[in-house]
């Protein structure tokens, strides 16, 4: 374990020393919130303080702010797991692996330490980034989120952790040269807040989309957060009448709806866990293979 914690302690290190790296890592999010910051905030809020006229502004921007920060969390699940592992692409292209290979290190021990590193910034970023979206609801928004609500949303954000690098560790393992990886991280910074609905609210595209995006796990991760983000803010908003709640839920992916199946959060949960059990010996057996 020494010898893995080592490599963790060094990738981190590598990684962190990359400043320009760590900020494409949080592009996704950076581009989300600069994005309702600037424009689509504003349309948000219009439109749905037309529809409840009732409610005061500052409930409709509370609502609209959490299910924002809903995303950004998620997308900052995915994006920071996939930037630690440039390391292991430079490793690769460099020739550093038979520097590691040729010491008495076993190359389990190395593919161990990369996607140990992975995961670590992943929660290191995420977490962060979440305290900073609590303390912005519930500072300039006034909705902060309760005890049980936080420990669940800990729960989920360490869970898409794990998950969303071993599916980046899987794909990344293809990756030969740092500008193939350089080009796939600003694609999936980019094109990743549409595919997890946090760019434009599900129920504004086109039903087999939407239905596209639920059915994936990123929505359906993203579906987990912004239950416990915007339970209070969509209450306040609504007035707690059931019936509109329950309207409004589908159109934001509060809740998943593939066809006419609405989608459980134990399933969600359990895609996740078994995303998590499949790609990372997947991705670990291809690693390995490619440390030579």
């Amino acid at each position: 374990m020494r010898v893995v914690a080592a490599i963790v302690a060094r990738n981190l290190r590598l990684f962190f020393r990359d400043r320009l790296n760590v900020f494409f890592s949080l592009l996704g999010a950076i581009i989300l919130f600069a994005l309702y910051t600037l424009f689509l905030g504003n349309l948000q809020t219009e439109g749905l303080e037309g529809r409840f006229p009732a409610a005061e502004p500052r409930q409709v921007k509370a609502f609209v702010d959490s299910w924002m920060f809903a995303g950004i969390v998620l997308i900052t699940t995915i994006t920071t797991g996939l930037g630690a592992l440039s390391v292991l692409v430079d490793d690769a292209q460099s020739g550093r692996f038979r520097d590691f290979l040729v010491s008495p290190i076993r190359r389990g021990q190395i593919v161990l330490g990369y996607l140990i590193a992975a995961v670590a910034v992943a929660l290191l970023m995420s977490l962060f980034v979440l305290v900073l979206s609590v303390l912005y609801l519930g500072v300039i928004d006034g909705m902060w989120l309760a005890p049980d609500a936080l420990v669940r949303v800990t729960g989920i954000v360490v869970l898409c952790c794990a998950a969303f690098t071993a599916l980046s560790a899987l794909i990344v393992s293809g990756v030969r040269t740092a500008g193939a990886f350089s080009a796939l991280a600003t694609i999936v910074g980019t094109v990743l807040g549409f595919v997890a609905g946090a760019y434009i609210p599900v129920g504004s595209l086109p039903d087999s989309v939407g239905n596209v995006i639920n059915a994936l796990p990123f929505g359906q991760a993203g579906m987990l957060l912004r239950r416990d983000f915007t339970a209070e803010s969509l209450t306040a908003m609504t007035g707690g009448i059931p019936e509109v709640e329950e309207a409004l839920r589908p159109v934001y992916g509060i809740d998943s709806l593939v066809g006419d199946w609405l989608v459980p959060a134990s399933v969600a949960v359990a895609i996740l866990i078994v995303l998590t059990i499949v790609c990372t010996p997947l991705a670990a057996l291809r690693l390995r293979a490619r440390i030579r």
